[in-house]
C-alpha cells in the first residue's frame, strides 16, 4: 500500500498511467503525514521550481498547504505497532524491499509514503 500527498482523482490518472500492483491512498491534507512526522514545507523558491516542471502541489494535492512528505517506509504489525521505519529526507535515496523482506513481513501492513 502507498501514501501519497495528492487527490484522489489524481492518484487514479498515476495508477492509470504507471499500472500500479498496489493500493494507493490519498493523504492529501496531509493528516497521516503529519501523524508520522516526516513533513516538511516547501519553500517559495522551490515551488517556483516546481512549477517549471510543470508541477503544481495545489492543483495535486487540491490543498494551498505547500506541504510533502519524505520518503518512508512503515511496517505495522496486525497489533497497530511500528515494526520497522525508514525515514529519510534526501528524497533520492529509497529504500529497497527486497523480496525476503517482504516474506519476513507476512502478516504485516507495509506502508510507503
Amino acid at each position: 500500500m502507498g501514501v501519497s500527498p495528492d487527490r484522489p482523482a489524481k492518484l487514479q490518472e498515476t495508477a492509470t498511467k504507471h499500472k500500479l500492483g498496489f493500493r494507493l491512498l490519498s493523504d492529501s491534507q496531509m493528516i497521516a503525514a503529519k501523524s508520522f512526522r516526516v513533513t516538511y514545507q516547501v519553500d517559495e523558491a522551490t515551488l517556483k521550481q516546481l512549477s517549471g516542471y510543470g508541477v503544481d502541489l495545489e492543483e495535486a494535492s487540491g490543498e494551498t498547504h505547500h506541504l510533502l512528505p519524505v520518503p518512508a517506509v512503515f511496517v505495522i504489525g496486525t497489533d497497530g505497532l511500528i515494526r520497522f521505519e525508514y525515514v529519510n529526507p534526501a528524497y533520492r535515496v529509497r529504500l529497497a524491499l527486497s523480496g525476503s523482506f517482504r516474506s519476513r513481513c507476512f502478516g504485516l501492513v507495509i506502508a510507503e509514503s
